[in-house]
């Protein structure tokens, strides 16, 4: 049995301090078309997606009896929910502004649509719908946090995605990936505690693994259309390095993945056990607690 450290036992929801209504340069991320392109795709999928998250955790949380040893679970839930509100918030005026210098967003329209045909067909029809869509929630938070992992494993290092990146996109990707590697237990563990089993855990993540690849290389692609380089040879060196470079994606992510095909695999068992809070705790200027609840826990980072 692997063994893992301790899933954390609260969240705190914060409000960063990035102004985002003066919006930002075409290629803000260190000038490069390719680094700028993909990271604006995975914004543009996060509004609807995130609210899918939210509304799975949510659903799961409702089914969980009111016994004491749900308390802390049921809680984290509310946490979670309230973390991912504010990335759909950020999240949605970043892609304002997208739409302003002319990118199209289709990654969240295809999704909602992808969705709300799920949830006719399938999810409707069985009376563990809610399990289905936790499945494809965690199968979609394993990603994000191994996203968050790799943002602030390196950081200022070669291998940084964001190294060059203006100050408030900058703090904006760190903060957003400390929160995904913070939240990532919270749908797994809702599932598992709602009987959730290994078969549908599965097939849920290689059907995710396969719509989020094609979904992101699409709007990379697209994106690259309307900047007007997408057959720029820089561009394509760019993706080349990011790919399968000295620290390309490709390496990094291989492992925590097939880490998650195990039976008794765990969230906690992948990612650095306190890197995302190092961050945090090190930014906390950059943010400031929701709610008098939070207040101390804020206080105790800057002390």
């Amino acid at each position: 049995m692997n063994t893992h450290p301790a899933a954390p036992s609260e969240l705190t929801i914060r409000r960063l301090s990035v102004d985002l209504s003066q919006g930002f340069s075409r290629h803000w991320n260190g000038g490069d078309a390719f680094l700028t392109a993909y990271a604006n795709a995975l914004s543009m999928s996060f509004p609807v997606g995130e609210q899918s998250f939210m509304d799975a955790v949510k659903a799961g949380a409702t089914h969980l009896p009111e016994t004491p040893e749900n308390a802390e679970l049921k809680q984290l839930a509310k946490g979670f929910i309230g973390q991912e509100a504010t990335h759909r918030h950020l999240h949605g005026l970043y892609n304002a502004h997208l739409e302003k210098q002319g990118l199209v967003n289709h990654w969240g329209p295809r999704a909602e649509r992808r969705l709300k045909k799920g949830r006719e067909e399938f999810f409707s029809k069985s009376d563990k719908g809610y399990l289905h869509e936790l499945a494809i929630t965690a199968a979609f938070e394993h990603y994000t946090s191994i996203f968050g992992d790799i943002t602030l494993e390196r950081m200022d290092q070669p291998g940084d995605w964001f190294a060059h990146a203006e100050k408030p996109l900058q703090t904006l990707w760190r903060w957003h990936a400390a929160e995904e590697s913070e939240h990532k237990c919270v749908a797994f563990d809702l599932y598992q505690r709602l009987g959730g089993n290994h078969a549908w855990r599965m097939r849920w993540f290689w059907y995710v693994t396969l719509q989020f690849i094609t979904d992101v290389v699409r709007q990379t692609v697209n994106n690259l259309w309307h900047d007007k380089t997408l057959f720029k040879p820089s561009t394509w060196w760019s993706a080349a390095q990011f790919l399968v470079g000295r620290h390309g994606l490709v390496w990094r992510v291989a492992k925590p993945i097939w880490a998650y095909t195990r039976k008794d695999f765990h969230p906690m068992q992948v990612g650095h056990p306190t890197q995302s809070q190092d961050w945090l705790q090190s930014h906390a200027d950059q943010w400031r607690a929701v709610g008098q609840a939070q207040a101390s826990v804020q206080a105790a980072a800057q002390a």
